[in-house]
């Protein structure tokens, strides 16, 4: 019988993760479907109650979402590190964050590598907390966010210094990474870090996927920085979240591709 999964946020009209996994399917033989849920914050737990209740075998959960479904079902370590999940193993009944995989597999994809960096993290939502999560153990990581109290609530939650704005562009970094949603499809298309802070050339890492060349892309490229993609965090954390829900290794650059294929329709 054909196992179904799905991605669950709203909006999710811009998700690739529906194609990237439909694809990953097609190769490997695996009778599964993936489907977009998009469901308004009021419905969301009648919404859990309704995807159980059909048998959905998995689903991966995205803004405003992250730190919510943590509420409604047993968290790994990592989940329970980091306070927000981002894929649920419903058979299980296990929530898994599985942007730790794309952060490393993106920096390493890149050839930035995943050690010995002072990083910048811009925002302080579920991709943020993932990233510090992954990078603080083996790097100098500090993080910023427009609204300082939760900056410094995930600073202290991880043991990292957080930074105002305004000191943000007298410091220099070796990578700075865009956990917010600027320069999304139908987000503001403005800079996350002033622009002097681009010039010092640090590595880039923009979390943000659609469009694939942000505006941080592009100046960023403009003067030399190394770019990291965010079609790399999307493609890693859904090929980990397919493991999880399939037990078979994910077709990674088949993943990819379907992603690439996709976001060039709608460019």
């Amino acid at each position: 019988m054909t196992e179904i999964f799905g991605v669950i946020g709203y909006p999710v009209k811009h998700s690739m993760s529906p194609a990237m996994h439909n694809a990953a399917f097609r190769k490997t033989g695996y009778d599964g479907v993936y489907i977009p849920l998009e469901v308004k914050p009021e419905n969301f737990q009648v919404a859990i109650d309704g995807i159980k209740a059909i048998g959905f075998r998995g689903i991966n959960v995205t803004i405003p979402y992250k730190e919510r479904i943590t509420e409604l079902f047993r968290n790994g370590k990592e989940v329970m590190e980091i306070g927000a999940a981002n894929t649920v193993d419903l058979r299980k009944g296990i929530c898994h964050n599985t942007d730790v995989d794309g952060v490393t597999g993106a920096l390493q994809e890149s050839g930035v590598g995943t050690d010995g960096m002072k990083v910048l993290v811009v925002g302080a939502g579920g991709a943020a907390r993932a990233c510090v999560y992954a990078l603080r153990d083996s790097n100098d990581v500090f993080i910023t966010n427009r609204t300082a109290e939760r900056g410094v609530d995930i600073a202290e939650r991880f043991g990292v210094e957080f930074i105002r704005e305004k000191r943000v562009e007298t410091m220099e970094f070796d990578l700075i990474v865009n956990a917010t949603p600027l320069g999304m499809r139908g987000f503001p298309e403005k800079l996350p870090v002033p622009e002097k802070v681009l010039q010092k050339r640090p590595a880039v890492f923009d979390m943000v996927y659609n469009p694939p060349e942000t505006v941080l892309i592009r100046k960023a490229a403009s003067y030399g920085c190394r770019i990291v993609s965010g079609v790399d965090m999307l493609v890693y954390q859904g090929a980990k979240a397919f493991e999880i829900f399939t037990g078979n290794n994910a077709p990674v650059q088949v993943m990819k591709r379907a992603v690439i294929s996709e976001l060039k329709k709608i460019s």
